[in-house]
């Protein structure tokens, strides 16, 4: 009842946090915004988590996840609802810092209480069901954001996504005794160096590999509305096939319970590389609803199934006590790609008047990963 509570707690905040990407994105282009402007926009959903991730997860280690998660869960709810009441640019802009720097620390106090979880063997079922609740979320809230968009408009559909996780608030008071209050064990603040977890091979391979997943993550978030716009769809159409995407999220998720038990966590990291890279050396070539859904859902099978691995991976590797705080780090790596990624891609897509560039340069990057993480996993053997 404890995993489905998360999984519950999951599925309400993220529904509304990537809903949010999408709805953001359109309301902007709606607004007449350029690339590089959108560009800004979502780079702002992960600058102050690049900042604060570190200290967030020390706070989660050392108090635990109630508290930190009811704080979060209101900023969340408070940064969806803002572009109702001030739709204009700079609402937009206070809207995506806040809504980021919130759901990081919803990510991180949910993870955290993941982990604490069951025994070691155990993990990386647990992180497959709690990443099931991520393509729940994923599927849903573009969806909801296309549908409601065509329906209502762009500002009745913020306080929709809004209503998702003020839910959530309601199951957290109702779950609120069964959450862990604060870590058993932590290291001293004066031995806590971020340099100390880096040096850990273990650690920082499952870092790199994270990082480069994280990428072909964002880059579908943040280019396929840019991308669909430019052919003509509308916002429910492209709701649809980021939909696809999330579908095959869950699909793939739905097996992993049972293929953590079988298969190496560096092998699906392998495959997972190289499904993506291949998918995104495709779209630029089609325009079809149909074939972009194909290569939506090829994609989303590639990026769906590496997360419960790295997940394992990284707790299996960090020092006791500290587990919050290697969280903290992934997520301050991965925003840190996230606030720079989308300026450059947002950049590079306005210089060439167009993003099959950006799609090919992401297609090397996942295929290099994948020749590091095959050559890892056959030192792991």
């Amino acid at each position: 009842m404890k995993l489905a509570a998360i999984v519950l707690l999951t599925v309400l905040a993220h529904t509304g946090f990537v809903g949010s990407r999408m709805l953001v994105s359109l309301f902007a282009i709606h607004r007449q915004a350029s690339p590089f402007t959108i560009g800004v926009l979502m780079a702002l959903y992960s600058l102050l988590p690049m900042l604060l991730a570190v200290s967030a997860g020390r706070l989660i280690d050392r108090v635990g996840t109630l508290r930190p998660l009811a704080w979060s869960g209101l900023a969340l709810v408070a940064g969806l609802a803002l572009p109702f009441f001030r739709p204009a640019l700079d609402g937009l802009i206070v809207a995506a810092t806040l809504i980021g720097t919130a759901f990081m620390v919803v990510h991180l106090s949910l993870n955290h209480a993941v982990g604490s979880m069951g025994s070691p063997a155990d993990r990386a079922v647990n992180f497959s069901w709690f990443s099931l609740a991520f393509s729940i979320g994923g599927f849903c809230g573009p969806l909801l954001a296309g549908f409601s968009i065509d329906a209502a408009g762009h500002r009745p559909t913020f306080l929709l996504l809004a209503a998702f996780p003020a839910a959530g608030l309601v199951l957290l008071y109702a779950v609120r005794h069964s959450l862990p209050h604060r870590h058993a064990q932590t290291a001293e603040s004066s031995d806590r160096r971020i340099t100390d977890l880096l040096r850990e091979p273990r650690l920082r391979e499952a870092f790199l590999a994270s990082a480069l997943l994280a990428m072909g993550w964002d880059l579908y978030t943040f280019v396929m509305p840019i991308y669909g716009s430019g052919i003509g769809l509308s916002a429910s159409t492209i709701g649809i096939v980021m939909g696809s995407f999330a579908a095959a999220t869950f699909a793939v998720r739905l097996l992993m319970p049972i293929l953590a038990r079988r298969v190496r966590e560096w092998a699906v990291v392998t495959a997972a590389m190289a499904i993506a890279g291949s998918a995104y050396s495709l779209f630029p070539l089609v325009s079809q609803v149909p074939l972009l859904m194909m290569l939506s859902f090829l994609l989303g099978i590639g990026l769906g199934c590496a997360q419960p691995m790295i997940m394992a991976l990284l707790y299996a590797a960090s020092p006791p006590g500290r587990q919050g705080e290697v969280v903290g780090v992934r997520t301050t790596l991965l925003n840190a790609s996230h606030t720079l990624l989308p300026l450059a891609f947002g950049a590079l897509g306005s210089a060439l008047g167009g993003m099959g560039p950006v799609f090919w340069l992401m297609t090397a990057c996942l295929i290099s990963g994948s020749v590091f993480a095959r050559r890892r996993d056959r030192l792991a053997r």
